[in-house]
């Protein structure tokens, strides 16, 4: 029996280690490469439902550069807001800018169509529009001021962390509730993620906040992220009736913001010991 299980829990690994590659290649500009897919296992597009379940890893990644980034410049005696723009700065430069990009198109979509064709024909324009530029200022003022609030926190830069992890779980449960909005789209070709994969997802995001805020104030965002991502969604499901890769960016954006501004709230309120 010992000589099967091995192979067995060398195999789960490699299984890991391939799905977390697809997820850092799909949600960042890392220089990683797509792994081939052993036989019989899907690869491409089709992989993406069951790899995205390593998306709350992908986010701690990005979040402890970030992280790493305020902590610095704050050592540096810059000022708050400083030290705060360089870090999102930082995790901008990784993604290239992904969920932004998401959450501007979304704004500019619901905001600019008059039906669900011309919402969809809008997200899909590259070009951004006055609603996405104001949904990106808005975005980047919050978690900015979040962050410098943080930056005076012992520990506080940790909240990032959690933020990013949590952004990406959250898309696992939209993917799960709502049908593609296109035919064509990365969602319909990405799949529906299965109630496994969602699990894995969410128990790692809320491993994360809970390990990097504390148990009460991780609660907290736990409890307004929830809120926030069933927000999204049913805004979604109402504008275009499901979802898109840009929907998924919008909810990253909206629950890392309420993330750090709940961690900013409580945290830079109560100090340390409130960990």
């Amino acid at each position: 029996m010992a000589p099967d299980a091995a192979p067995s829990k060398s195999g789960a690994w490699r299984v890991w280690r391939q799905d977390l590659a697809r997820a850092i290649v799909f949600l960042t500009r890392l220089p990683v490469r797509w792994p081939e897919a052993a036989a019989g296992e899907p690869d491409g597009l089709a992989a993406l439902a069951r790899a995205l379940r390593c998306a709350p890893l992908v986010g701690v990644l990005v979040g402890a550069a970030g992280a790493l980034a305020l902590i610095l410049t704050t050592g540096l005696h810059l000022p708050p807001l400083v030290s705060a723009g360089l870090a999102l700065a930082v995790s901008f430069a990784i993604t290239g800018g992904l969920h932004e990009d998401g959450l501007a198109d979304v704004a500019d979509g619901f905001g600019g169509g008059e039906d669900v064709a011309r919402k969809l024909a809008i997200m899909r324009d590259s070009r951004v529009g006055s609603y996405g530029v104001a949904a990106i200022v808005f975005s980047l003022l919050l978690r900015v001021g979040a962050l410098a609030a943080l930056a005076a926190v012992p520990g506080g830069a940790l909240a990032l962390i959690g933020a990013h992890a949590l952004g990406r779980a959250a898309m696992l449960p939209v993917m799960r509730g709502l049908k593609p909005a296109r035919a064509d789209g990365l969602g319909h070709g990405a799949g529906r993620p299965s109630r496994g994969v969602v699990a894995t997802a969410l128990l790692l995001g809320t491993g994360a906040i809970l390990l990097t805020l504390g148990p009460l104030a991780g609660m907290v965002a736990l409890g307004m992220s929830a809120l926030a991502t069933g927000l999204v969604a049913r805004l979604a499901a109402r504008q275009v009736h499901g979802y898109t890769g840009d929907v998924l960016g919008t909810v990253e954006q909206t629950v890392e913001t309420v993330v750090l501004l709940t961690a900013a709230s409580l945290l830079a309120a109560t100090g340390p010991a409130f960990i």
